[in-house]
C-alpha cells in the first residue's frame, strides 16, 4: 500500500510539471496587440460572452457583438471564431477581445483584395445622403456616389434604397474606414459585353425583347441588352396615341421588330404595332359608305370629334356633321371623350388612312321636313324666342328658327330696334317668305299678311291731288307730312318757297296742319313728293289783271304794257320749272 501511495504521488508530481512546462511555453500567451486571433467560445453570459485564445485568461466580448439584425445569438460555446485583440496585461493576466473588429478587418482584407483583382461585392443601399447613397457592405459602410448609381439618371432615386446589388470598388481607406464604390463602371462593362455580342446578332425585321428604359413624348428608348432602340410613338399602335405613356411604362419587358439597323452608328429603330396586322388593309371593303356603325369618342379637338370604329382605326366626324340645325361652336356641345356614339360612314380614303364620319345624318335632315310642312306663303303662329336689332326669330321646330326681319315688320312703320314692339315670349303670326334648305335659312313676314297700303297710293293720290296733312318730322332738307295713316310724303325745302332758306324749321312745326301739291308718286319707291310752292304760284297766276288805258291820267303807255307781260310770261316759266 506504501508502495502503491508513493507511485501516486510520483505521477501527480509530472502530470502538474507536464502542465507547468505547457503553461511556459513560449506560444502560450504569444498573442500580439491589433491582430486577429482564434478563439473558442467557452461560455455565454447575460451580457458576455467568454472566448479562450489560449492566453492566461479568457476574454471578455458583449453579447451584442454576436447577435444579428434581428436580435437572435449567431454563437453555441464551443464554437471556433476569430477576435481582434484590443489590449493585453501580462502582468495581472487580462485580454480585451472585439468580435466586431475582427470582422471589420477580415472584412476590409476582403475589399482590398476585390480591388486588386478587379472582383465585385454584393451591399444593399441604405439610405440616400447628399451626392449619392450608403451602401452597407456587410459590415462598411460605403458611399455610392449619384453618378456612379447607373448608366442613365434614376428618375426615382428613393426606390432604390433597400435593394441589394453588385459593385465594383473604386477607393478604400483603411485607416479612415472609408470606401468609394460603383454601379456603373459594373453596368458599363457587362453592357460593353452585351452590345458586342447584341452587334453580331442584330439584323432587320428579327423580333428582340427589351426593356423600357425612358419615356418622352415622342417616343421610348428600349434596353436590347447592350444597346438602346428607339420605338417612335407612330410605330407603338396602328391607333392614334397622344402620349406612350398611354401604352408603356418604365421597366415592361416588350416584344419589338427591328425596323432599322444601323451597324456603324450603332442606331436601332423598333417597332411594336408591327407585330400585329394593319387593320388598314382592305379598310373600303370593312367600311363601305353609308354604314352604319358603332364607335367610341377618343378625343376632341376644335374642328370636331375622333370616333374609334375598332382598335386601330379612327374616323372623324367633322363638327359640321354632328346636327342639322345647331350651330356648333365645339364638338363638346355634343359629345364627350368615352361616349358610344352611332355614325354612318360618309368617305374612306384608304392612302391617307382616313375615315370621314356623319353623326346628323341618323336622323332625316329636319329642313326636308319644314319645306314640305311649310311651303312659302304658310301662315303660321310661333313664340319669340330671340330678338335682335335686325330682326326676331320665332321658334318653328326643334332646332329651326324663323327670322322676321325688322323691314319685314310693318309696310308703314320705321322701327329702328324690334324691340320697340315685341318682346321675348310674344306669340306672333307671320307668313313663310322663303325656306332655303341649303343655306339654312327661314325668313318669315308680319306685314305680307295684310296688302300694302303703297299700291293704292298712286290712284288715290295722283300727280296734281291737293292734300292735307300733318307735319310729323322736319328736317334741314324737308317736311314729311302725313297724308294718312302710314303714309308719309316729302316736301323738299326747294319746293317749300320761292324765296331762299336756310331751314323749314324757319317757317314751321312739327303737328301743324299744312296743304301741299302732290308733284311725284311712286308705289314701287314708296314716295310721295309734295309742294307748297307751286300751290302758291298758281294761286298768283290766277289773280286777275287790271289792264287801264294809257293817257296822261294814268301814266301808263305801251312799255308799260310790254313789260308787265314779259314778267307774267317769266313767272309762267318759273312756276313751270
Amino acid at each position: 500500500m506504501e508502495k502503491n501511495k508513493k507511485v501516486a504521488e510520483q505521477e501527480m508530481d509530472l502530470n502538474f510539471e507536464a502542465a507547468l512546462e505547457n503553461y511556459l511555453k513560449e506560444d502560450f500567451g504569444d498573442l500580439d496587440e491589433g491582430t486577429i486571433v482564434p478563439g473558442t467560445v467557452v461560455k455565454i453570459g447575460k451580457d458576455h460572452v467568454l472566448v479562450d485564445v489560449n492566453f492566461k485568461s479568457e476574454g471578455q466580448i458583449p453579447v451584442t457583438e454576436f447577435l444579428d439584425p434581428e436580435g437572435n445569438l449567431t454563437v453555441a460555446v464551443g464554437d471556433k471564431v476569430d477576435v481582434f485583440v484590443s489590449n493585453k496585461d501580462e502582468n495581472e493576466g487580462t485580454i480585451h477581445l472585439s468580435r466586431d473588429k475582427a470582422k471589420r478587418m477580415q472584412l476590409f482584407d476582403r475589399l482590398e483584395d476585390s480591388q486588386e483583382n478587379n472582383g465585385t461585392v454584393t451591399g444593399r443601399i441604405v439610405r440616400r445622403i447628399k451626392g449619392g447613397y450608403t451602401v452597407d457592405l456587410g459590415g462598411v459602410e460605403a458611399f455610392l456616389p449619384g453618378s456612379h448609381v447607373d448608366l442613365r439618371p434614376v428618375p426615382d432615386m428613393d426606390a432604390l434604397v433597400g435593394q441589394d446589388f453588385d459593385f465594383k470598388i473604386l477607393k478604400i481607406n483603411r485607416r479612415r474606414s472609408n470606401v468609394i464604390v460603383s454601379r456603373r463602371v459594373l453596368l458599363e462593362e457587362l453592357r460593353s459585353e452585351q452590345r458586342g455580342a447584341l452587334l453580331e446578332t442584330l439584323a432587320e425585321g428579327q423580333v428582340v425583347k427589351g426593356k423600357v428604359k425612358n419615356i418622352t413624348e415622342y417616343g421610348v428608348f428600349i434596353d436590347l441588352g447592350g444597346l438602346d432602340g428607339l420605338l417612335h410613338i407612330t410605330d407603338m399602335s396602328w391607333k392614334r396615341i397622344r402620349h406612350p405613356k398611354e401604352m408603356v411604362q418604365l421597366g415592361d419587358e416588350l416584344d419589338l421588330k427591328v425596323l432599322h439597323f444601323d451597324r456603324e452608328g450603332q442606331k436601332v429603330s423598333l417597332g411594336l404595332k408591327q407585330l400585329v396586322a394593319d387593320p388598314w388593309e382592305n379598310i373600303a371593303a370593312k367600311y363601305p359608305q353609308g354604314s352604319r356603325f358603332q364607335g367610341k369618342v377618343t378625343n376632341l379637338a376644335d374642328y370636331g370629334a375622333f370616333v374609334e370604329l375598332e382598335p386601330g382605326v379612327e374616323g372623324l366626324v367633322h363638327i359640321s356633321e354632328m346636327s342639322w340645325t345647331r350651330k356648333l361652336r365645339h364638338p363638346s356641345q355634343m359629345v364627350r371623350a368615352g361616349d358610344e356614339v352611332e355614325v354612318i360612314v360618309l368617305g374612306v380614303d384608304p392612302d391617307k388612312k382616313r375615315i370621314s364620319l356623319g353623326m346628323k345624318q341618323i336622323k332625316p335632315n329636319p329642313w326636308d321636313v319644314v319645306a314640305e310642312k311649310y311651303p312659302e306663303g304658310t301662315i303660321l303662329e310661333g313664340a319669340i324666342k330671340n330678338i335682335t336689332e335686325f330682326g326676331v326669330f320665332i321658334g318653328i321646330e326643334e332646332g329651326i328658327d324663323g327670322l322676321i326681319h325688322v323691314s319685314d315688320i310693318s309696310w308703314t312703320k320705321k322701327i329702328r330696334h324690334p324691340s320697340e314692339v315685341f318682346k321675348i315670349g310674344d306669340i306672333v303670326q307671320a307668313k313663310v317668305l322663303t325656306v332655303d334648305k341649303e343655306n339654312e335659312k327661314f325668313t318669315l313676314g308680319i306685314k305680307q299678311l295684310s296688302e300694302d297700303p303703297w299700291i293704292n297710293v298712286p290712284g288715290k293720290y295722283p300727280v296734281g291731288t291737293l292734300i292735307t296733312g300733318l307735319v310729323t318730322n322736319i328736317t334741314d332738307f324737308g317736311l314729311f307730312v302725313e297724308v294718312e295713316e302710314g303714309i308719309e310724303g316729302l316736301v323738299h325745302v326747294s319746293e317749300i318757297s320761292r324765296k331762299k332758306i336756310k331751314s323749314p324749321s324757319e317757317l314751321f312745326k312739327e303737328g301743324v296742319s299744312i296743304e301741299a301739291k302732290v308733284i311725284h308718286v311712286s308705289a314701287d319707291e314708296r314716295r310721295l313728293g309734295l309742294s307748297i310752292k307751286q300751290i302758291k304760284e298758281e294761286e298768283e297766276r290766277k289773280k286777275p289783271k287790271e289792264f287801264r288805258t294809257a293817257g296822261p291820267e294814268t301814266g301808263s303807255n305801251l312799255g308799260d304794257l310790254l313789260r308787265a307781260k314779259i314778267e307774267d310770261a317769266a313767272n309762267g316759266e318759273e312756276s313751270g320749272n
